[in-house]
């Protein structure tokens, strides 16, 4: 029986993976410094900071040396990437299915899978480099809440029916929306991370989440009052989706039936 963090290619994907980036210069022990969590980590991950500490070490070593994240970006681990992540876990639900679109080196997913183990966390990630990373962190981190799948989010239209949908620095939010749409129950929600322009962002997309005939739209932040920089999320209520399919063609789906769109 599969594990449930183990790698399922659901659906084939087009051409193969780039070459791997160039590993960073070694620093004299074999290894890249951790930098250690600031006191806000504990208020976020609370009995979860431990394991958030060895996620922090596989970015630092193996997340650097695979290419997954840049080296510079030790230094920032904890308040540009894990807590900026964490804080999202105050908008989510206790229960239900996430999938988290794009899931790089597991940001915002692997995360959100320790701050909410009830909630059943699907990995969609196209690179299949990336999916052995997610595939070892998960195992690692001992999260048997994550199930890790290889496919392209609009390739995987419809075999996924989430509850909420996250992404982080994945696309535009016009495109981000569609992606999603075919990932998520009617009424499901997508919550993408973005930075300062999300209000602009979110209104060059409002013709596209009509299109897709979404509930609201609008923008939060999360962790105020808990962190010293909150985190910029962009909430998005789908309905029953209008979606584009090939070269613009759009068709309205059959929400009882479920048959989500692919943008």
């Amino acid at each position: 029986m599969e594990s449930p963090s183990s790698v399922t290619n659901t659906v084939p994907v087009r051409g193969d993976d780039p070459p791997d980036p160039p590993a960073p210069t070694d620093t004299g022990d074999g290894g890249i410094p951790v930098p250690p969590p600031p006191p806000e980590a504990a208020v976020v991950f609370g009995l979860e900071l431990e394991r958030a500490r060895e996620y922090a070490g596989l970015l630092a070593t193996d997340g650097v040396t695979r290419g997954l994240i840049g080296p510079r970006e030790t230094a920032r681990l904890w308040d540009r990437h894990l807590i900026n992540c964490a804080v999202v876990a105050e908008l989510l639900p206790e229960h239900g299915e996430l999938v988290d679109i794009g899931s790089g080196a597991g940001l915002p997913g692997l995360v959100l899978a320790m701050l909410r183990p009830s909630l059943r966390v699907i990995l969609v990630e196209s690179m299949l480099r990336r999916c052995v990373f997610l595939e070892e962190c998960a195992g690692r981190l001992g999260l048997e809440n994550v199930r890790v799948v290889r496919g392209r989010a609009e390739d995987l239209a419809g075999t996924i029916r989430a509850d909420v949908a996250t992404a982080r620095a994945v696309a535009p939010l016009d495109r981000l929306a569609g992606w999603a749409a075919g990932l998520l129950r009617p009424g499901g929600e997508l919550l993408a991370i973005k930075g300062q322009s999300a209000a602009e962002e979110l209104e060059a997309a409002r013709p596209a989440l009509r299109r897709l005939r979404t509930r609201s739209a609008g923008v939060q932040r999360a962790g105020r009052g808990r962190v010293i920089s909150a985190t910029t999320v962009v909430r998005v209520v789908m309905g029953g989706h209008v979606v584009i399919r090939g070269q613009g063609r759009e068709e309205q789906a059959d929400a009882r039936r479920g048959r989500p769109g692919v943008a």
